[in-house]
């Protein structure tokens, strides 16, 4: 068996999931750890990337489409059908970087709102793969970045939650019709 899944990184007019947004309940409660990986764990994967690269995504997490569980998917090439996605189950970040960089952030559940964000620019992430065997992996830039993003949506937080610079994000969300009382800034 292997560990990736044969997923079509072509855009689907229905995508098999719906994308919560800002504002849903389901976005901030913490993810339950997957107890048992099998063959439905693998298609909520399969239905997590397909809807993730209908979106023009780089990273879902299972809460982002109303599931309560510790997956999260990655692709930084969703363009280029020989890069295989990421499926990481339980991620849990066991190492961060001194180095912290300031870059942009946006959202498949906050459509179209893009702010700065600080995280460390290197993490080590355990996990566990589709057949669910335990790994470790080393990333830095925006792969490291994109992990972190998607493991926050695992504990309830949201990008705009980290946004330190709330004056500029309050017109940028309001004008895509999001409230600022949705957002729990952790700053």
């Amino acid at each position: 068996m292997t560990t990736t899944l044969q997923v079509s990184k072509e855009k689907l007019k229905k995508p098999p999931l719906q994308i919560q947004t800002l504002g849903n309940r389901v976005l901030r409660q913490p993810s339950k750890n997957v107890s048992s990986i099998n063959e439905e764990i693998r298609l909520l994967a399969q239905q997590m990337l397909q809807t993730m690269y209908s979106a023009d995504g780089i990273g879902l997490a299972a809460p982002q489409v109303g599931v309560n569980k510790r997956l999260i998917v990655v692709d930084l090439e969703p363009d280029k059908a020989e890069y295989p996605p990421l499926v990481l189950i339980n991620p849990a970040v066991k190492k961060v970087s001194n180095e912290i960089s300031l870059d942009q952030e946006g959202c498949l559940s906050v459509p179209n709102v893009y702010a700065d964000v600080r995280r460390p620019t290197k993490i080590t992430v355990t996990y566990r793969d589709l057949n669910g065997k335990p790994m470790s992996l080393e990333a830095s830039g925006l792969l490291a970045r994109c992990i972190l993003h998607e493991i926050d949506h695992l504990d309830g937080v949201m990008f705009v939650d980290l946004v330190e610079n709330q004056l500029d994000l309050t017109p940028k969300l309001v004008s895509k019709g999001f409230s600022m009382k949705d957002v729990q800034s952790r700053i």
